[in-house]
């Protein structure tokens, strides 16, 4: 069978990675006297790899990002040294496969948005199920369910996610709504699932947020002794990108 007929027949049975390497792949193996089964493990390991990048690409997407992040762009050198050995730590996915929450404090323009979504890409790569949100989004979208009846089937969505990221929480206290539906959402995966929370305020101050205290408490159980927690230190990336206007007058 010709190299044409085989390709033919791989999109026919969608086998969509083989075709992109089957021409290297024979080249190579005639190169190298390879035996037909190896060819053979070679095509399929190459098909296998393909079927892999594209789930990991849906999930990818699944996960709406802000903008994809990964640790290869994330400037370890920039935090104190037990912020690093923190950092190094969630590197190793260790908070997967333990269904730990991850809480990542700090000031604004520390790096805790792009450090959550560096995590959420690793857990994406880990097969897991990821999503990313802003808290005040996601809360605004539980209000808006409760008006058109469809509040029930949003909450399921969102419990049903292996990854919850919720960024900014705490930007401003929670209505009595808003914290029954928090708190709601934390009590329904908090077992099986992993929370990484993105914060300016300091654990003690979450307390305050909530409407009810008792609610707040038992949020805070569920969440914070089960959670590593990383602060983030140093100046604001955003500094580098605010504009040097030159105020001297050239005329």
């Amino acid at each position: 069978m010709s190299d044409i007929n085989i390709l033919e027949l791989a999109k026919k049975l969608r086998l969509t990675g083989i075709p992109d390497t089957l021409l290297a792949r024979v080249e190579q193996a005639r190169a190298a006297s390879l035996s037909y089964e190896e060819l053979l493990s070679m095509l399929f390991q190459d098909e296998d790899e393909a079927r892999q990048q594209k789930l990991l690409a849906g999930r990818v997407r699944q996960a709406r990002f802000e903008e994809p992040q990964c640790f290869e762009n994330f400037e370890l050198a920039r935090y104190s040294t037990q912020v690093t050995q923190a950092i190094r730590t969630l590197m190793t996915g260790k908070f997967i496969k333990e269904k730990n929450h991850v809480i990542i404090m700090g000031p604004v323009g520390t790096g805790k948005t792009h450090l959550a979504q560096a995590l959420g890409l690793m857990a994406c790569q880990r097969h897991k199920k990821v999503c990313f949100i802003r808290a005040n989004e996601l809360l605004n979208q539980f209000h808006q369910a409760r008006a058109d009846e469809t509040w029930t089937a949003l909450f399921k969505r969102y419990s049903r996610y292996d990854v919850l990221i919720l960024d900014d929480f705490g930007l401003k206290a929670l209505s009595p709504e808003q914290s029954t539906d928090l708190y709601d959402l934390i009590a329904a995966i908090h077992v099986n699932s992993m929370l990484i929370i993105t914060t300016n305020r300091k654990i003690e101050g979450w307390m305050e947020l909530f409407y009810d205290p008792v609610m707040a408490n038992a949020a805070l159980d569920r969440i914070v002794n089960k959670a590593y927690r990383i602060v983030l230190d140093g100046e604001s990336y955003r500094k580098k990108f605010i504009p040097k206007f030159n105020l001297v007058d050239d005329k």
